[in-house]
């Protein structure tokens, strides 16, 4: 399955010819990715080329399926009638989700493309339904199909049509991170499947005298309809809160490690609120002892950078690291490393030691994976135990945080 990649280069890496006519019809400025309207423009030229394309395939295919008869070609016709308003759905998401934020929905109204692409896929679903249905009757109650030559030439030239729809919208999909486009162009590639079974099936029919036309038009019913359901699947992940693209999670601690006086990062939190309104907080650790005007422009920097660059909303939290006092660091270093031997998938954070005349509090905190056996409960309590068999008069206060990113949150301490 194709997936979205959360930041492309931005650049034009497709083929001369009509390709890089089209965008330069439709989209000005097209290297401006980050740009909303220029979004919309490529979104809106998709689904254009989608409807006219999918017209003119579905009606070709639908007087072909009615000349000779052919129950899995009719399907395929009206397959491709099908995918001519899912693109209209697809226009329609763009055209929402480019709608203002207002006091109501204060981060935007992009999850409509989300919305869009799981509209899409019902489409599919439904079209892998009619044609299982169809197909079952054609098997139960037999009819002649028709042989035509000129029925090969539309379905082949359906394929090849399909096969650059297929690749222009996942080049599109992916380089303006397009969910929808994403779909559509899975479908197209569903479509360039299901009509090459059509194509072969009616070959064989014709030259060994086997009526597979039903045969063939239930298995491309149950390929479509387990098309759709992964589509599904693919389109409601977003919209329940998935987590973050690994690559992402490590393009933004790389990209915050450059910075001067970062020692570390840790809590980070991405909320996506649709395309190219993704919203993040981090906490970095900086050293206790700088000048905390300093380290907060440090802050400001990163924060500006990201918006300017990535297109990503982030907050960062400065979490102040004491690094001169030697018992700190040597807690902090014991402490560190006492957890990695634990599981090497927990990490610690936020040390601070209070020094007291009978005991004194060791407060951190721990990142707990989702994946981890031991509960919340169960993790404190053994790092307590470690805590007490190597520190008899510390006590410690510990916080358990969970890990919201698919990657173990990388420390500098």
């Amino acid at each position: 399955m194709w997936k979205v990649s959360p930041s492309q280069p931005v650049s034009l890496c497709y083929t001369t010819g009509m390709n890089d006519w089209l965008i330069k019809k439709f989209v000005s400025n097209p290297t401006a990715i980050q740009d909303p309207e220029v979004r919309r423009a490529y979104g809106k030229m998709a689904g254009l080329i989608g409807i006219v394309c999918n017209l003119l395939l579905a009606a070709g295919k639908g007087l072909a399926g009615l000349a000779s008869g052919s129950v899995s070609i009719t399907a395929d016709a009206l397959n491709n009638l099908s995918d001519a308003s899912s693109n209209i759905v697809s226009l329609l998401g763009f055209k929402l989700a480019g709608k203002p934020a207002d006091p109501e929905h204060p981060y935007g109204h992009a999850r409509y493309e989300y919305l869009a692409g799981l509209v899409v896929a019902f489409f599919i679903m439904l079209i892998g339904y009619e044609l299982g249905r169809d197909s079952i009757l054609k098997v139960l109650e037999p009819e002649p199909v028709l042989f035509s030559w000129l029925n090969m030439a539309i379905l082949l030239v359906s394929i090849l049509v399909k096969l650059w729809m297929m690749g222009f919208n996942h080049k599109i999909g992916r380089l303006i991170n397009s969910e929808t486009l994403i779909a559509t162009a899975i479908d197209s590639r569903n479509d360039v499947l299901t009509t090459s079974a059509v194509l072969v099936a009616a070959l064989i029919s014709h030259f060994a005298k086997l009526e597979l036309d039903a045969w063939m038009g239930l298995a491309v019913a149950a390929f479509v309809l387990y098309s759709g359901i992964d589509l599904i699947k693919d389109t409601l992940s977003p919209l329940l809160g998935e987590a973050p693209d690994p690559a992402l999670v490590t393009h933004i601690h790389d990209k915050v490690m450059t910075y001067p006086g970062i020692l570390g990062l840790h809590d980070l939190m991405v909320h996506d609120y649709g395309p190219g309104h993704r919203f993040a907080s981090v906490h970095v650790e900086m050293a206790a002892e700088e000048d905390i005007l300093m380290s907060h422009e440090v802050i400001d920097d990163i924060e500006q950078d990201f918006l300017k660059e990535d297109g990503l909303h982030l907050v960062v939290h400065l979490d102040p690291i004491v690094t001169h006092d030697p018992e700190v660091v040597a807690v902090r270093s014991w402490l560190d490393q006492a957890v990695k031997d634990l599981d090497p998938t927990v990490s610690v954070h936020d040390v601070r030691l209070v020094k007291g005349k009978q005991h004194s509090n060791l407060i951190f905190d721990v990142v707990r994976p989702p994946d981890l056996a031991w509960s919340s409960s169960e993790l404190k309590a053994e790092l307590k135990r470690l805590v007490k068999g190597h520190y008899p008069n510390y006590r410690s206060v510990i916080t358990v945080d969970e890990n919201y990113t698919p990657l173990g949150p990388p420390t500098g301490e």
